[in-house]
């Protein structure tokens, strides 16, 4: 089974995931785009960019991520990026996809997958208001 998993300050994209898990026994491939957007309901202003930062260990989180997630759900392939740095409104921050033998699967793993990824990869991120504030989110 393929497994990608990457922290990176590079831009990510939707096509180049797919490309990733393309396989001739997939019937499905599910995908999740997670992008910057300009508000934050938690938060009073408009946001601007955000910036990520990550601990030293989220790219092995990433991968434990999953390879877990992809084993559970008996998926073909799995690929799964978070960006760090600076991002702008409209970005990707997060893109995954899943391929599966039936649509239901590819689902399945695709949702858990991004679940997983918010509950447990290490990192936080900073938003960037146009008020020239910043507020940080993700931090306990």
């Amino acid at each position: 089974m393929t497994r990608f998993a990457a922290v990176t300050p590079e831009p990510i994209t939707v096509t180049a995931h797919v490309a990733r898990v393309q396989d001739p026994r997939a019937g499905a491939v599910a995908t999740f785009v997670g992008q910057v957007r300009d508000h934050d309901p938690s938060v009073e202003g408009e946001v601007v960019a955000l910036e990520y930062s990550a601990h030293p260990d989220a790219q092995r989180v990433l991968g434990e991520i999953v390879g877990r997630v992809a084993d559970a759900h008996d998926a073909l392939a799995a690929a799964v990026s978070h960006r760090v740095g600076r991002l702008v409104v409209g970005e990707p921050a997060l893109v995954c996809a899943v391929a599966t033998a039936h649509r239901a699967e590819a689902f399945a793993a695709c949702h858990e997958l991004v679940e997983a990824v918010k509950a447990e990869l290490p990192v936080w991120k900073r938003e960037i208001l146009a008020s020239g504030a910043h507020v940080w989110v993700g931090l306990t």
